[in-house]
C-alpha cells in the first residue's frame, strides 16, 4: 500500500491534442496486460467480493503523463488507437495507485512502476480496480498516519503478531489456534498503549489491508503461490525502518488471509473500519485472558524477542547516524518551510525514515496541498512529527513565475501563492487579500 499521491518530475507538458510521449509499454503490451487482468478477474467473478473486479482502468506513465487505457471515457478525452484509448493525465491531477473520474467515467489508475515487471503491473491494476470497486460502494480514499508505529514499543509488539499470525497461516488445528490467540494477545497487548490509535488502525488495515489481500490472491494460480506471495510481502515491509505509512497493507492481509482459510465470507464485509483481528477472534472462538498484557511478556519468549531487540537496537543506531548526516540539511539556513494544511503524499514504503524528535525523513515524495505540488528527488523532504510543516533545503534555489526549483525538487504553486525570503529562510503563505 502505498500512500500515495504522485507528481512527476519537471516534464514539458503537452496538451491532449499534441504528441504523445512515449512509454516502455507499447499498445500491443498494453492490450495483453488488459486481457491477462480481465481473465484474472473473470476467473474469480465475484466469488470473493461479490462484483467481477474488472473495469475502466488505466496505466499512467508517471514522467511522460501518457495513459493508456482499456475503456473509452464518457467525454471523449481519450483517443483510440491500436485498440488502446490514449492520452494525457491531467498536470493538476496527481497519479496515484487510486480510482478517480475522468472525463466522466470511474477509473481505476496504475502507475507504471519504473521498468516493466509482470507481477508488479498485474498486482497494480487489480489494486486499482478494487480501490475502484471500494470506491462504487461507498469507501473512499484516505491518508493513514500511524506515527504510533515508529514508537519502539509498537515495532516490538506488531513483529510479534507479525511473526505469530505467519506460524498461524501455515498450521493447522491446536498450533493454529494457539498461534491466532497469541497474535490476538500482542494486538490487543499494542491497542491498550495506544489506544488512540486504534480507529485509525482498524480503517488502514481493511481500507488497504483487504486491497492487499485482493491483489495478492487472486493472480496466485495456488494457496502455495498465495502465501509465498504474501510472506514475501511481509518480509519487505518487515525490513522498513518506518512503519507508520506501510504496516495497514500487510496487517489487514494477513488477518483476510486468516480469515479467508475459515470459509468467511467477505461479500458482508462492507465497512472500511472493522476490527479485523476481532472478526478472526469470533470466527475462530479465541479467548484471550482479561489483560493481554499480563501474558504477552512472557508468550514473546517464544517468537525470538532477543532478536526483535536486537533488530530495534539496529534501527536506533541507523536513526542517529542518519541524523548526524541529515540534520545540518534541515536546521542550517536556507531552508524552505511550506505549511501542510490537506497534504496529499506519494512515495514509496522504503524511502520513509524516522528522525526521532525531528519527524519524518522522505527521501523521495510528492506532495499536494493548497498551496500547489511539490516532487523531491534528492536530499530528501523533512516533515513535522504532527503533519503540519514540511522543509527542505534553499540550496540553489530559483522562480520563474509559479515554477520554484531548488537542488534535488521542483515546485508549482498555485495562484495566489508566494514564496518569500525572510532571515535568510524561504516561506511558501497565501498573498493576503
Amino acid at each position: 500500500m502505498r500512500k500515495w499521491i504522485f507528481f512527476p518530475v519537471f516534464i514539458i507538458l503537452f496538451s491532449c491534442k499534441g504528441k504523445v510521449p512515449e512509454t516502455y509499454l507499447s499498445h500491443e503490451q498494453a492490450a495483453a496486460y488488459f486481457a491477462r487482468i480481465e481473465e484474472i478477474c473473470n476467473r474469480d467473478n465475484g466469488k470473493l467480493w461479490g462484483s467481477n473486479l474488472f473495469g475502466p482502468m488505466m496505466f499512467v506513465d508517471r514522467t511522460s503523463r501518457q495513459i493508456l487505457a482499456n475503456q473509452p471515457d464518457k467525454d471523449g478525452i481519450l483517443k483510440l488507437k491500436d485498440g488502446i484509448y490514449t492520452g494525457i493525465y491531467p498536470r493538476e491531477k496527481l497519479i496515484n495507485i487510486t480510482a478517480t473520474e475522468f472525463g466522466g467515467t470511474l477509473f481505476g489508475v496504475a502507475p507504471l512502476p519504473p521498468v516493466e515487471d509482470e507481477y508488479r503491473i498485474i498486482t497494480r491494476a487489480i489494486h486499482c480496480l478494487f480501490h475502484r470497486f471500494q470506491y462504487l460502494n461507498g469507501i473512499y480514499p484516505a491518508i493513514f498516519n500511524s506515527t504510533n508505529m515508529d514508537e519502539r514499543e509498537a515495532r516490538i509488539w506488531l513483529k510479534l503478531e507479525w511473526k505469530a499470525l505467519r506460524k498461524a497461516i501455515t498450521s493447522e488445528g491446536e498450533d493454529k489456534l494457539t498461534a491466532i490467540r497469541d497474535a490476538l494477545i500482542f494486538r490487543g497487548t499494542s491497542q491498550i498503549s495506544f489506544p488512540g490509535y486504534v480507529d485509525e488502525g482498524n480503517h488502514f488495515e481493511t481500507y488497504e489491508g483487504l486491497t492487499s489481500f485482493t491483489f495478492t490472491f487472486l493472480p496466485s494460480a495456488s494457496m502455495d503461490e498465495f502465501k509465498k506471495r504474501l510472506f514475501e510481502y511481509l518480509d519487505r515491509i518487515y525490513s522498513f525502518q518506518s512503519y507508520s505509512q506501510s504496516y495497514g497493507g500487510i496487517h489487514g492481509a494477513l488477518y483476510a488471509t486468516l480469515l479467508y482459510q475459515k470459509g468467511f465470507d467477505f461479500k458482508n464485509l462492507i465497512s472500511d473500519k472493522t476490527d479485523l483481528g476481532k472478526l478472526v477472534m469470533e470466527l475462530y472462538n479465541i479467548e484471550l485472558p482479561e489483560i493481554c498484557r499480563d501474558v504477552a511478556g512472557s508468550l514473546a519468549i517464544s517468537y525470538n524477542l532477543d532478536q526483535i531487540y536486537r533488530e530495534e537496537e539496529q534501527r536506533l543506531r541507523d536513526i542517529r547516524e542518519r541524523l548526524c548526516k541529515q540534520v545540518n540539511i534541515f536546521n542550517q539556513k536556507p531552508v524552505v518551510f511550506i505549511g501542510l494544511e490537506s497534504p496529499y503524499f506519494d512515495f514509496e514504503p522504503e524511502d520513509v525514515h524516522s528522525l526521532d524528535t525531528l519527524g519524518t525523513l522522505y527521501s523521495h515524495i510528492r506532495v499536494s496541498d493548497n498551496w500547489g505540488k511539490l516532487t523531491v528527488n534528492k536530499h530528501g523532504c523533512l516533515i513535522s512529527g504532527n503533519y503540519k510543516q514540511l522543509r527542505i533545503t534553499a540550496k540553489g534555489l530559483k522562480a520563474d513565475k509559479n515554477h520554484i526549483y531548488g537542488e534535488g525538487w521542483h515546485m508549482i504553486l498555485n495562484e495566489d501563492w508566494v514564496i518569500d525570503e525572510v532571515n535568510d529562510n524561504y516561506y511558501v503563505h497565501r498573498i493576503a487579500p
